[in-house]
This record gives C-alpha cells, sequence and structure tokens, in this order.
C-alpha cells in the first residue's frame, strides 16, 4: 500500500530478476522504494541539478515544471510551461525543454530569459518535441512525435505541418536542424551510450494499438549522423517512454510495470516494480546513485547499486 503523502512504500518484492547473476549488483536490497510527491496528472522530463541538488520535472497536462529538493516543500519552478515534456541540461548547464504545447524547443538562460533552439523545419511548425539529449559536441537530440497534437490534454489539438514523425539534430554552431532519422512511427525516449557511439531511441506507437512497435532501437553514431539501426529489446508490458544510462551501458527504461534494467547488447537482466506506468526517469543525488521515477500522478526514487552515466 501506498501512503497518503511523501513516504516509504512497503514493496519487499519490487524486483525481478530475470537474470539473478547479471542484476544482482545493481539491487540494494535494504532500499526502500520512496514517494516524494504526488498528485500531478502526468509527470514526465525529470533532469537532476548537481550545484543545487534538486530536480526539476514536468507535470504535463498541468503545464508546469516543478522543482523537488530533499527536506523542502515541493515548489513550482515553472507555470504555463506550454506543456513542458522532456527536459536535459546542456554541456553549459542550461536547462533545455521541449515544449510540446507550443511545439518547439527551448533554452533556459541564466537569467532565466528563455530562446527558442528550435520550432520550424523547412518553414513548417514541428509536432510535439517530446524528449532531447544533449553530445559532447554540443549538438541537440531530440525526438518529434505527434502526441501533444492529437488532443489538446498534453498540448495543443492540430494537424501535423510536416506529416511525419522525426528525430532531429540540431548544431548550435551552425544552426543547422537535420533529420536523422524518420523511420519511426512514434520516436519518443533517446540517450547516448557512455561512450556516444550509439544512440538509443524508443519507438512507443503502441501507445495507440497494438500493432504498432513497442521497442528500443539502437543506430551507430557517425560525424553527426546515424547508422546501421538494430532492434535493442521490445519492451512489454507497456511501451518505452523515456530511459537513463548507467556506468556500465545499461539502459533503464520505463514501462508499464516499472522500470527494466536491459544490458547493453539487448538482454532484460531484471526490474523494478512501481505501482504506476512509468514514464520516464533519471540518476541524480550526490553520488548519481539515486533513481528518480516519474510515475503517473507520482514521483518515486530509489537508491541503485550503480551511478548513472555522466551526461545529462
Amino acid at each position: 500500500m501506498l501512503e497518503a503523502g511523501p513516504g516509504r512504500v512497503d514493496m519487499n518484492d519490487h524486483y525481478d530478476f530475470i537474470n539473478f547473476n547479471r542484476f544482482r549488483p545493481y539491487v540494494i536490497a535494504h532500499a526502500k522504494m520512496e514517494v516524494l510527491h504526488t498528485g500531478m496528472r502526468w509527470s514526465e522530463g525529470p533532469v537532476w541539478f548537481a550545484e543545487w541538488q534538486c530536480l526539476l520535472f514536468s507535470d504535463i497536462p498541468n503545464s508546469q515544471i516543478l522543482r523537488w529538493a530533499e527536506g523542502q516543500p515541493i515548489s513550482v519552478y515553472r507555470a504555463f510551461s506550454n506543456h513542458a515534456n522532456g527536459n536535459t541540461r546542456d554541456r553549459q548547464g542550461r536547462l533545455l525543454t521541449c515544449e510540446s504545447g507550443a511545439r518547439r524547443v527551448t533554452r533556459t538562460e541564466p537569467d532565466g530569459t528563455i530562446t527558442v533552439i528550435a520550432e520550424r523545419f523547412q518553414g513548417k511548425r514541428l509536432n510535439s518535441p517530446n524528449d532531447i539529449v544533449v553530445g559532447s559536441d554540443d549538438t541537440i537530440w531530440f525526438t518529434d512525435p505527434d502526441y501533444g497534437i492529437l488532443t489538446d490534454y498534453t498540448g495543443e489539438k492540430a494537424e501535423s505541418e510536416i506529416g511525419r514523425c522525426n528525430v532531429y539534430r540540431f548544431d548550435p554552431r551552425s544552426g543547422e536542424l537535420a533529420i536523422v532519422t524518420d523511420e519511426m512511427v512514434k520516436p519518443n525516449g533517446l540517450a547516448f551510450s557512455p561512450d556516444e557511439k550509439t544512440l538509443y531511441i524508443a519507438d512507443s506507437a503502441a501507445s495507440h494499438g497494438p500493432e504498432f512497435p513497442h521497442h528500443i532501437l539502437a543506430y551507430e553514431v557517425y560525424d553527426g549522423t546515424l547508422r546501421n539501426r538494430r532492434l535493442l529489446a521490445e519492451i512489454a508490458p507497456g511501451i518505452p517512454d523515456g530511459f537513463r544510462i548507467d556506468v556500465d551501458g545499461n539502459i533503464w527504461t520505463s514501462a508499464a510495470d516499472g522500470v527494466h534494467c536491459i544490458a547493453p547488447e539487448g538482454e532484460l537482466i531484471g526490474k523494478v516494480r512501481v505501482p504506476e506506468t512509468v514514464a520516464n526517469l533519471a540518476f541524480g543525488g550526490p553520488k548519481r546513485n539515486r533513481m528518480f521515477i516519474t510515475a503517473g500522478s507520482t514521483l518515486y526514487s530509489l537508491f541503485v547499486g550503480t551511478r548513472g552515466a555522466l551526461r545529462p
């Protein structure tokens, strides 16, 4: 049972060991899952700020970005966030946000002003940018499915001007916005491997029918382009939404029954059971060994036996 407010979840069986020997090192047996905040309509986009020791995350339908810090009341970092979805940080520590409602990607400057990074491709409005990651060369990669224009709940209902769902790469030096892949139905979460030689991208189209994809693909990254696509893993139950990578290259991904831990070659080695459908997660805390999980109406956390890769 979940407690009514912030506290702990009594879930002694919240781990599933698919491959015991491989998953056991990542489990801290006495660490309990904690409820940090609840009451959101659909929580998403967690990103850790080490210098402030706080987590920012989105409540998409309520069009807010919230701020959590240990021992402090939850607060609103940004109201009227244009249905902010995915968040990350650039190499200068600035917040980057996918605004589903405004159909754009923005950067928050140190003085709080907002700079638009991308909102159109070849003169046509983007669909609804969803998730985002930054390379070590400062390039910005983001997915652009149509979730935010399908209804008014997480964006603004509209027709797609582009007519397809793409993954983009933005080069801040040249200002060029380029499609890196257009072969997915609904591209969603994405993350680099620790060495940046691989980009993982989720296709979560099964949200709109069981006949559609619910998998994570892996691409080789070569000179700003993607090649040699391969299927990493099918995610079930549910769909892969957001995910993060640990220092060993494991992919910790959202699913309907919690967080799945997938080894770099694609083997599902274990699961963290969560009482709500998971949308996304992030590693944080002073040692990057605390997993923050956005799941439906609730923000959870769990200490694990690994660290998040040192990147946003």
